[in-house]
This record gives structure tokens, sequence and C-alpha cells, in this order.
């Protein structure tokens, strides 16, 4: 996505001159690659050349008025129809100055990307097709997708996929991206063009017409220009009586605080009243939460020790704007020598998104009231308000957003569940990298799940458990629970780590009084810490441990209690399961056959019968064919 809005392209600048004047037209391709399959060259309707022949031709001038009515983003270009205006001019093409191609001034092309100007290879560009096929201009194939080197392209989709050079002389048999390097070379080589790389990335304007965010620290006087806030007079705050009852900035109409001297000349002078976006703050917030010292912006030293920051956690609508800022400011404060580091970031983890259906209403002028979910009634087919008979429509599940209302207060939860139970019900819906449908069926559950294990706590901490004896089995789970719950959190998968906590609670409650039992409730809380911060310390300490847990390290494991010394293995009779059984790993053959012909449920399932064969796959299987 950053790499896309960069739009980073690499391509030929090359002149296409004007046949018999000696003028020409500049356009930047990155599909040199095409030439041979040019058509026409089409230039903008803001273009200098259209603009001047404008002036003699009332016709052109009243297209070009025509085209300044059109949207100039790329959605609102890409769909709007495809219209041109025949110049009468035509020019030279560059490998071959006897072909001559006819200029049109097109709605499609802005003087705000590239040269202004375009040549258009209808088959293998989409908008140019559209274009050709409505003008009735040629469509040559110089792409050959699979076998295909017809010259004449047929159909209404251009080609843009990979292939093989055909219908453009020395380039037939090259690939796309040879034939590029080629034309690049023999251009620059013959002095009519040459390769260039663009960009699509445009300045980023930070500042805003509005109160709150930073002040920039500027001050405007008439006889000295714009001057810096003089150090000594930093940091600039913002004034605390504004005024927000008329729409606009209130810096902009504050009587004092915009007013100062000029740090130069003395007169009178004027602060900036625009404030930095906030992004512009939040691209560089994390170097401050590493040291903040009173004198400067951030302490090296201390950044040093620190940063880069190891795992960024984001939802994926960050990772253009803030992501990329924060890379580009942290690049420039590495180019200017004040960090070390030129990626802030060590992984990135993109969050899913927490939706929610959403209930609207639609009145005759087209305009949409949105409802909040607390305010409606539903049986999830039909829709209506509460306390009225108004019917309203159930809308598509959307990312909540204050627009749509879709939104669902947690207080409510908190209050009556706690905030621990509301947090593990999140955790244990889905893993956090996909969209979570929110939904309160369920949390009750959760609810009983977190008080099952206060039980557990409180249940050693008043002494029931005085057995001395241990627990093979619930050892092995434990020490599971421990090794694996700490790759599930380190992952950020922690709907695994919930469950396995599910299976070793299940495990503790049916375990008889033991040493094991008593050593694994023992360490639930520092387990359960991460996922379930409050209810993990009141064990801590109704357990008699010392200071906070989550200041604890995380358990040890016992490497000999992860590695499986049994194995289950299925039994059947003529190819259907009739029973399971867990054996010694490494039991032979014939060790297998015997416990099997010994199982109550096959000796039932044979009913006196001689087995015919018996087939056996140590580890996995025992079959008899009766």
């Amino acid at each position: 996505m950053q790499e896309n809005w960069i739009g980073k392209s690499k391509g030929l600048n090359l002149t296409f001159n004007l046949a018999g004047t000696g003028d020409g037209i500049d356009v930047f391709t990155t599909r040199p690659d095409t030439l041979f399959g040019a058509s026409f060259v089409a230039i903008a309707a803001d273009h200098p050349l259209a603009r001047e022949m404008a002036s003699n031709a009332p016709e052109l001038q009243r297209f070009i008025e025509q085209c300044k009515k059109g949207g100039t983003t790329a959605a609102e270009i890409e769909t709007a129809e495809k219209i041109g205006f025949n110049t009468g001019l035509s020019v030279e093409h560059p490998l071959d100055p006897s072909w001559h191609l006819p200029v049109w001034v097109a709605n499609f092309v802005l003087m705000d990307y590239g040269t202004g100007a375009v040549f258009g290879c209808p088959a293998h560009d989409q908008r140019d097709l559209d274009f050709a096929r409505k003008y009735n201009l040629p469509v040559t194939r110089v792409v050959a997708e699979g076998d295909n080197e017809d010259s004449d392209f047929e159909g209404d989709v251009a080609y843009t996929g990979p292939g093989r050079i055909v219908n453009s002389h020395w380039m037939n048999g090259l690939s796309v991206d040879e034939a590029k390097a080629d034309v690049i070379a023999k251009a620059e080589a013959e002095g009519w063009g040459e390769g260039q790389t663009q960009y699509r990335l445009r300045d980023w304007g930070v500042s805003r017409q509005r109160y709150w965010g930073t002040p920039i620290p500027i001050i405007h006087c008439d006889f000295c220009g714009v001057l810096p806030v003089p150090r000594s007079q930093l940091p600039v705050t913002l004034p605390e009586d504004v005024s927000f009852d008329v729409p606009g900035n209130p810096l902009d109409r504050h009587p004092t605080w915009k007013n100062v001297p000029c740090p130069n000349c003395k007169e009178p002078a004027r602060r900036e009243t625009d404030t930095l976006d906030t992004f512009a703050d939040s691209s560089w917030y994390f170097i401050r939460f590493a040291s903040q010292p009173d004198d400067k912006p951030f302490d090296a030293d201390e950044v040093k020790a620190w940063l880069p920051v190891g795992q960024y956690i984001g939802g994926i609508e960050h990772a253009i704007l803030h992501l990329l800022y924060a890379r580009f400011w942290t690049r420039a404060l590495q180019k200017v020598g004040k960090l070390d580091f030129a990626e802030p970031f060590a992984a990135l983890f993109t969050q899913g998104m927490v939706t929610h259906v959403t209930y609207f209403d639609k009145a005759g002028d087209g305009k949409i009231t949105w409802y909040n979910p607390e305010e409606v009634m539903s049986d999830g087919t039909s829709a209506q308000v509460k306390g009225s008979e108004k019917r309203i429509q159930i809308g598509r599940i959307e990312k909540m957003s204050k627009s749509k209302k879709n939104v669902v207060d947690p207080d409510p939860m908190f209050d009556q569940y706690g905030a621990d139970a509301v947090r593990w019900f999140m955790l244990s819906d889905s893993p956090p990298e996909r969209d979570l449908e929110w939904s309160e069926s369920g949390i009750e559950g959760t609810w009983r799940f977190v008080n099952r294990i206060w039980r557990l706590f409180d249940g050693v901490a008043q002494g029931v458990s005085t057995a001395l004896d241990t627990n093979g089995a619930l050892d092995k789970l434990l020490h599971r629970a421990i090794a694996g719950m700490a790759s599930d959190i380190e992952a950020l998968h922690f709907n695994k780590a919930v469950a396995r906590t599910h299976e070793l609670v299940n495990a503790i409650e049916k375990a008889a009084p033991s040493a094991s039992r008593d050593a694994a409730i023992r360490t639930l809380p520092r387990l359960i810490s991460p996922m379930l911060p409050h209810l993990a310390e009141e064990g801590w300490a109704a357990l008699g441990g010392e200071g906070l847990v989550s200041s604890q390290p995380w358990p040890d494991h016992d490497p000999a209690l992860l590695v499986d010394d049994e194995v289950t293995i299925a039994v059947q009779v003529n190819g259907k399961l009739r029973d399971t059984l867990t054996v010694p790993k490494d039991l032979d053959k014939a060790g297998l056959e015997a416990l099997a012909l010994a199982s109550d449920k096959i000796i039932r399932t044979l009913d006196g019968a001689t087995p015919k064969k018996v087939i056996v796959v140590p580890g996995r299987l025992v079959n008899i064919v009766a």
C-alpha cells in the first residue's frame, strides 16, 4: 500500500515532434515497450498547446470549458466517458519520423500528472482502448498473450499482462522488461528521450486552520517577512480563552494572542494562526515516549537504548498515513544525524476491526438517518425504533463508526461483568488479525469462567488441598500450557492462549487434590495476567504472592514434559472405527495386536468370530478384518 501511495515508476521521457514545425510535445510513459502500438497523442485541456490553439478556435475553447466541469480524481476520470477533440495537428513517431500520429485534446489527461500529455497504445491500456474505439482509431497488438501475434486487436478489453513483444520490428521476441530497457537505451543514445523515475507522491500539507494542534512557531512581519519564533520564547502555547461559537479558526479571531512584536524590527507582527496537523505530532511521539528531557525534544542516548519500537499494532487505515509519515520522519531525523536508525518499527501487526450491523432510514429526498443499536429492536430480518411503530432498514455489517452510529458502548458490560470478563470475551472470539462482528451472546459464559478461576484461587488460599502426591498428566498439561501460551502471546494469538487456559482449568477442576493440582493453580495467575490482569492480581495476592504478579517472570517449563511418550491409536473392524487405545509410543506390532484383540469393545464387535487378518500400523491404527 505504501509503495502504491508513493507511486514510484520508471519510464521514458520523450518528445514527439510536431510535424513540420520543429516544436514538440513532451510525454512521460512507463510503457516505452508499447511505442510501436501507438495510435495517437493526447494532451490535457489546460496544456499550453491546447490553450494557444483555443485562442483562435471557439469550438476547442468550448470543449476545454466542458472538460473543466468534469472531475479530476483518479476514480472520477476512470468512470467518466472518455471524450476528445481532434486538433488537426500530427506528430512524428520517434522510432519512425515518416509515421505520423494525430494530436487530440482529451478529458482523461491532466496537467498535474507527468507532462500533461500521453501517447495512446489502445491494445494495452483500457482508457486508451475506450478512447480509440469511440473515435475509430487504430488498435495494434504489440504484446502477445500466449501465441496470439495478430496485429489487429479485437474486443473491448485491453491486455495489460506480461508477454512477448510482437509487431515491433527489432524488439520482437523480447519480454516486456527487456523491451523497456532496450527502448530507453536507444532513446538516450539517439538523443530523443531519457530514462526517468517519477513519483505520484505529493508534498504533505501539515497546517490546519483549527485550534486543536501544535502551534506553528512562526511570526509574520510586514517589513521583515516570515521569521521563526526566537528559541527563548518557545514553546508557543495556545490561549485558553477561546470561543467556538462562530465557525472557523478561533485563533484568527483572538484579540491578543496572535499580536506580537517582530523579533527582528520590534514592529507589530502576527503569529501564525494555523496549527500543525496532528499527524505531524504522531509521526514522532514514540521517540518522545522514550525520553522526555526539558531542554530538547528527546535525548539521543536514551532513545538509542529503547528504540526502535519492537511491535507496531494498528488498523489497516494507518498503513499508509501514520505508518508512512512515521517512517519518513524517522529517516529524516537519521539523515540529519539525530537518530542512528532508519526504521522506527521492527514488526507490524495489522489488527482487524470491530464491526456491527447498521440501521438506517432513507427519506424521500434521499437523506439517510442512522440509528444506534440501542435505539433499535431487531430480530435479524426486520427492525424498528424502540417505543414506536417506525420501521427502519437493516444495513450492512461495517466497521464501528460514529457517523453510522453502529458503535456499542461497553460501559454497561463493564459494570455488569467486569473489565476482565469483557476483555477475555473479546480475545477469545477470533484471531486479532480478523474483523470481529460484535455480539454480546456468550458474555455470561465468559463471566462464569472468570468466577470458576477465582474459586480455584480461593480454594487453595483457604487450604483445601493438603495432598502431597503428584498427577503426571496434569503436570504435563501445565508445562505444555506454559510453553504454548508463551508462544501464543508472543505471536499475538491470544485466542489460542485463551483456549489453552480453558483446557488447563477444566483439567484442574477434574483432578483430585494433589501437589500437582496445587502447583497448577498457583501458576495460573502468571499465565492469565496478560489477559485477565485484575483477576490475576487478586489471585496472586490471595495465594500469598509478593508484590504484583505483573512484575513476576513468566513460569519456567520442563522440556522433558513436552515430549509425547504415549500415542492414541485407532482400532478398526473391517475399516470402521470401534475403539481408541492410549499406548506406549514405542509398543511393537505384537503388543498393539494383543491390546486391540483384548479390548472389550472389539470382543463385543467380533462376537466370537475369529479374525481373518490383523493389519497393524505402529503409532497409528490396528485394522481387524473379520
